[in-house]
This record gives C-alpha cells, structure tokens and sequence, in this order.
C-alpha cells in the first residue's frame, strides 16, 4: 500500500515581500486542509478571527459566484467554524460578517460550534447610505456575529474605544477648574430605591433653594453632598444660581467607550468607500464588488488585540484583514483559495509594506515596513486514505 504524505506549504518567494524574518502569512489554499496543517502550532494562539465568508445570497460577483445550495453552504461554513475553533486562545473572539440571506441558520451554526453561552452580540454594520429602488427595501446593513473562546476571559481583555471627537467637545472648563475639563451630569435621580437621608433641599451659592422635583432624590445624601460642594465638585451654573450637577473631570473619566451594537457607515465605512480606495491601488484591475473597508476591521482590531497580537483571515478575500492587521502591529495569517490571492492581495500587502496612503493608514500613521511570507498549498502529494486504498487495489 502506497504511504500516506500530508500536504505541504511551500514558501513562494517571489510573491513574498520586505522582511524575510516576519512570521506574518499569506496561504494560498483550501482553507479547510491549511487550518488543520496550522492547528498543531497555532492551537491556542490566536486572538481575534474574522471571517468574512460566501453569504450565498444568489449573487454573481467579480471573482466568485456566492449562489450554493443552502445545505452545501451551511455544512461548509460549519465545517470551517470547527476548524477555527481551536486556534481561539482563551481571550480570543471569532467575528463573523454575513448578510439577511443566512444569517439565521449561521447564528444557530454557530451556536453549536461555540456554544451558546460563548455568544457575545450581534452588530449591525450600515455597509451603505444610498436607497436601492429597485428592491422591495432598500436593505442597508449587514451583521457581524461575535462569539469568545472564553466570555468572561474576553470581557476582561477587550479594550474600549476611543472617545470621539463629539464626547470630547462636551467636556469644557468654565470655572477654570485646575482639575481639567469636565461635563456635569444630573444631582438628582429617580426615587423608587431612595432612603430618607436622600431628600432634602439645597442652597445655592447665589442663595436660591432648591428643592426636588417629584418622583426624584438627590444622589448623595445630605452630609456626603455637602462635602461635595466644599470640594467643587458640584456646579451651579456660571452665576451661582442654577440646579446643581455634578462635574464629571475628563482626566478622571473611563480610558475610553463602551462599545455598541451599531455600527455607522460615518464611523466605519462603506462597501463604495471601500471599493474606492481599491481602485486607488488597482486603478485598472476589475476590482472585488464588495470588499470591507479598513475602517471596519479596524473597529474590530481595536476592541479585541493589541500589538503584537494574531489575527486569522480565512476567507481572506481582496486581503482587508492583513492590511489593516499589518498597519496596527498585528501579526497575521491571511487564507484564501482563489487566483486573487496572487493577483491582488500579495501586491496590494507590498504596498501596505511600502508606506500605502488609503484606508486607515493616516489614522494609525502607518509609514511602512515590516514583510510577510507568501505560501502556496501542494496537494500534489497528499492522499487521503481512500485514495490510497484505491490506489492499491
């Protein structure tokens, strides 16, 4: 009986680029047989997966046809999830983009991968501003399903967002408090769980009283409240006179914001925008029709790693992900079967390594260098053992 070879990955250099010593990988390959020749290594290593797989919406699209039949689909799509699994370290999350055509049975797909307790949230991306008239609704969004290896570890390790440019312009600094900025907030909340101590009624710096509006109690009580006008923590208004608020100071606020559930294309982008700055590096190439933007994976990359964490594209496309992973720090490994993978995603990375201008390269500073390693599946040599049984007989 003839041996049993596994599949290799053989290095391409000349599709590689910049630093020969990078650990950073673009494979070229069936992602199911790459993902079980990286689980003995990468088991438990990596942080954050992003997939943005086939939505098998009946579309026929540049560079593939997203038309399968559902339980083909749905058996692929599970078989890929299973085999991601692994990877996950016990902080990791598994991020997953899809559309209203099976967002449902992916949902309960992934439930039984993962596990349902091990479900995060559900975002809604607004990949689009314009009204499509042609269509019963004009369907503007589409939904990245979230899932952690570990909740609890993952609530932990996330990071919040950064304040926008919109909370900080509500922090001012009127009375030239030397504590910084600040923004005030309500004194008063409502009393269903009040005890006594909570009501009572204040006086002004100018000499007004005020007392509570039904229904609502004071935040401190009375004592605790008076230490807190000594101390200036408590505002009037510019002429002393006004209800009192709290100061909330800037420098002692959270580092960041919480984030939330929907995602706006002002924040994150847009399939056009994205297709726009493709066509900024292939100005004469038939470019993907509905690539992610950076923005996007940014968002992503920003709450769940850090520098110098991995990342793993495995439906790497027109290759958003190890862009945007490679201009945050990230280490990568990007996984795609097609010809573009050559095409487009080994030349659009030489770029990002030269110094590329587009996408989130202004917000992250991004100047260039570092490098990655191209790799190639050979199948040639790989048989399974019915093969190799038939090839016996």
């Amino acid at each position: 009986m003839a041996s049993i070879q596994q599949p290799e990955l053989e290095p391409i250099n000349k599709y590689s680029y910049g630093d020969a010593d990078t650990d950073n990988m673009i494979i070229k390959g069936d992602n199911h047989i790459v993902l079980d020749m990286l689980k003995n290594k990468y088991s438990n290593q990596v942080k954050c997966i992003y997939i943005d797989p086939p939505y098998n919406n009946g579309e026929k699209y540049n560079h593939y046809r997203d038309d399968k039949d559902h339980d083909v689909w749905l058996i692929g799509i599970t078989e890929t999830l299973t085999k991601l699994n692994p990877l996950l370290c016990d902080e990791g999350s598994i991020w997953i983009s899809i559309d209203d055509s099976e967002v449902h049975y992916l949902k309960v797909a992934a439930d039984r991968v993962f596990g349902r307790k091990n479900f995060i949230t559900t975002i809604v991306w607004q990949q689009r501003t314009t009204r499509e008239n042609r269509r019963v609704f004009s369907n503007n969004h589409e939904y990245i399903l979230v899932y952690a290896k570990t909740p609890n570890s993952f609530k932990q390790s996330r990071n919040l967002l950064p304040f926008t440019s919109e909370i900080l312009s509500r922090y001012k600094n009127p009375d030239n408090d030397p504590r910084g900025p600040w923004q005030s907030v309500s004194a008063n909340v409502q009393s269903g769980h009040a005890v006594p101590s909570q009501f009572y009624k204040i006086t002004a710096p100018s000499g007004k009283v005020h007392a509570l509006p039904n229904g609502r109690c004071w935040v401190y009580n009375e004592k605790k409240m008076n230490q807190e006008i000594s101390n200036n923590n408590i505002w009037f208004g510019e002429n002393g006179n006004g209800v009192p608020r709290i100061k909330k100071f800037l420098s002692q606020s959270s580092t960041g914001l919480t984030p939330e559930t929907l995602w706006l294309a002002t924040d994150v982008g847009t399939n056009k925008m994205a297709k726009k700055h493709l066509l900024s590096i292939f100005p004469d190439s038939l470019v993907f029709d509905t690539p992610k933007p950076e923005q996007l994976v940014k968002r992503i990359l920003d709450i769940a790693t850090n520098e110098g964490d991995l990342v793993l594209d495995a439906y790497l496309g027109s290759g958003t992900t190890t862009a945007v992973a490679h201009k945050m720090k990230r280490k990568y490994i990007g996984i795609e079967i097609g010809e573009h993978i050559i095409d487009y995603v080994s030349l659009r990375m030489s770029r990002v390594i030269q110094g590329e201008k587009g996408g989130i390269s202004k917000n992250v500073d991004w100047k260039g260098g570092g490098g990655f390693k191209f790799y190639e599946l050979n199948e040639s040599k790989y048989y399974n053992e019915d093969q190799v049984a038939k090839s016996s007989l």
